[in-house]
């Protein structure tokens, strides 16, 4: 383990006690203070020798052996980040042997246990998590904020688990916790990634405002529970959204994946933190910027980094901004392997925006690298290194102006594309409310006395949608400038969203009013009424669900009733846009008693 400055983060040190009821007997009590007392003897022994590497020490619960009752079990949580003379199991290995030796001097019982972080995090991605709940039920002796956190997000998920685990996709740690760089004051933040796939009964925006507020809920019953309060950051995403913010590539969600940690996965988490890594997930603007800037910087690193870093970061230096580019022209980004080929393709021969020179720089960079890491390249020398720091900084100037070139491209795409989709949804919005034929000159004058007017909309949306319409008209008279069309993006996103929502909801309230709830002895049934056709729940609290459908007459009586199933259902609701008006006759009702039986109640107000 290589040795560390003294650290100036802050740490903390939390009392058994704390932790422990007030109402235990005498004698329980006086044995829990001899075991503090040796913990604390122990504890600062290790701190004295270790400190900069400990990120915790807990006491755990006795062992279920009859042999062991009498063992005082203490886990110690290891930062190894940076080991780099050995390792992780010897690593491992050297520290129990040590620590076993400092337990022994001060209680033969004392037993320690030794755990690196990175094992740690490696049996999460395992999808192992029974350090997860050992840590859950430790008794903290000392803590820099790493084993608060496991306990509270491991009581916290079970919580969630335990009731809406058909729903949970991911529950994940994030944060400056799984970077290395917290102190005892930071908040631990998890995010949750909720399956929205298979939703009937609501609309997806109401699966998610209501899950996540019983979620946050329990965020303050499980800092109640452990104890440490206001520090939960919960994040609650569905997976539909989830996932385009994955192909936006959206810096939260870069970061997110990058440095998560799942707690709970489906074996879905882990596939997308994969594909980030090896560099398949299309970025937002923001990440495209983010990328391009990562050139510049790295130049100025190199110069101060001996020659397998310098390499590493020149290759890089290159390859990230050439993969921004074609990720920026709307091409995945390749394997570092295959980046030149499609640099050639796409810049050089198809759209003749690159020179062929600047494709040779990228090439050299990636043999030289090869070639140092499979040992052919013993050295580099100063003058070569040189020319390659050189070549680079020329190739970066170089894909900054192919940036510029690629935008001018794009900018007629972006803005055309942007304007037509809201005007389109407008136009949808508009037809709900009964508004049909709307020119595109009146779209906006409509738009605001037959939604925002009547309150259906904040105003907010109104002003975003004329933002849209002048930027398209500012494009066409050659006057929209590169800062306008960023924001331009951003806010038609922001309108998007809430127009797609608002339809969403709408669509839902609507077919609402399109069911008939029926009861028949001690079950529960329900007609669903779409266009000529009738679906029939016959036992809506069955599992197994039985269903059937009928067509409905002009009468409005059924007929040709036959079975069907959830997928045509699903299939039959998702077609609607918005439901007809509904009228239900007289003849319904007798064929209600056909298929119920004579006993139906039809239920009103439920």
């Amino acid at each position: 383990m290589a040795k560390k400055k003294p650290s100036k983060k802050q740490t903390k040190t939390n009392s058994i006690n704390e932790s422990l009821p007030t109402d235990i007997p005498d004698e329980t009590k006086k044995k829990l203070e001899a075991i503090k007392t040796k913990l604390d003897k122990f504890k600062d022994n290790v701190l004295k020798k270790f400190e900069e590497y400990i990120m915790g020490i807990a006491l755990l619960p006795p062992s279920k052996e009859k042999k062991e009752q009498d063992n005082i079990n203490a886990l110690i949580l290891i930062d190894d980040s940076d080991s780099t003379k050995m390792s992780k199991d010897e690593l491992k290995d050297k520290l129990t042997q040590i620590m076993t030796k400092m337990a022994k001097d001060i209680d033969k019982n004392l037993v320690p246990q030794v755990l690196i972080i990175s094992e740690l995090w490696q049996s999460c991605y395992d999808a192992k998590y029974d350090y997860l709940q050992m840590i859950a039920m430790s008794a903290p002796v000392y803590d820099k904020g790493m084993l608060a956190a496991i306990k509270i997000a491991e009581v916290h998920k079970t919580m969630v688990l335990k009731k809406f685990e058909k729903y949970i996709v991911s529950y994940v740690l994030a944060g400056s916790l799984v970077q290395g760089r917290a102190t005892p004051e930071s908040d631990i933040d998890v995010f949750l990634v909720i399956d929205d796939t298979d939703v009937k009964k609501m609309t997806r925006a109401e699966l998610k405002d209501k899950l996540r507020a019983i979620i946050i809920g329990m965020g303050l019953d499980a800092g109640k529970m452990t104890g440490i309060e206001n520090k939960l950051n919960i994040q609650v995403y569905i997976l539909t959204d989830f996932w385009d913010y994955i192909k936006e590539a959206s810096p939260v969600i870069f970061t997110f994946l990058r440095d998560g940690v799942p707690f709970y996965d489906r074996g879905v988490f882990m596939p997308w933190k994969q594909l980030l890594q090896m560099g398949r997930v299309k970025p937002s603007p923001e990440a495209i910027d983010m990328f391009k800037s990562t050139g510049d910087q790295m130049i100025q690193r190199v110069k101060l980094k001996i020659k397998d870093i310098a390499m590493e970061d020149l290759f890089y230096a290159c390859l990230t901004p050439s993969q921004a580019a074609l990720m920026m022209f709307g091409v995945a980004p390749p394997t570092p392997k295959e980046t030149p080929e499609v640099l050639m393709d796409v810049f050089v021969k198809k759209e003749k925006l690159l020179e062929k020179e600047y494709v040779e720089i990228l090439k050299e960079l990636i043999k030289v690298r090869k070639d140092i890491e499979h040992g052919t390249k013993k050295d580099v020398s100063g003058v070569e290194l040189d020319k390659l720091t050189k070549n680079t900084e020329k190739y970066l100037a170089r894909l900054n102006k192919l940036f510029k070139q690629i935008e001018k491209v794009k900018e007629e795409e972006t803005v055309v594309h942007n304007y037509e989709n809201v005007v389109t949804v407008i136009r949808d919005i508009l037809s709900l409310e009964g508004v049909e034929k709307v020119k595109n000159v009146d779209i906006i004058k409509t738009f605001e006395s037959e939604v925002i007017q009547k309150g259906l909309m904040p105003e907010r949306y109104l002003r975003i949608l004329k933002s849209v319409v002048k930027a398209k008209k500012d494009y066409d008279a050659g006057k929209l400038l590169k800062h306008d069309i960023t924001k331009l993006n951003k806010d038609a996103r922001d309108l998007m969203k809430f127009l797609v929502e608002y339809i969403q909801r709408k669509r839902g309230r609507e077919l609402e009013k399109t069911r008939i709830r029926v009861k028949h002895g001690k079950k529960f049934g329900e007609i669903i009424l779409i266009g000529k056709t009738a679906f029939i729940i016959h036992d809506i609290d069955n599992e197994e669900k039985e269903l059937s459908k009928a067509d409905i007459m002009d009468n409005g009586s059924l007929k040709n009733i036959k079975a069907s199933s959830l997928e045509e259902l699903e299939k039959a609701l998702t077609a609607v846009e918005i439901p007809a008006k509904v009228f239900i006759k007289e003849p319904i009702f007798e064929d209600l008693k056909s298929v119920f039986g004579r006993d139906v109640e039809v239920l009103i107000n439920y």
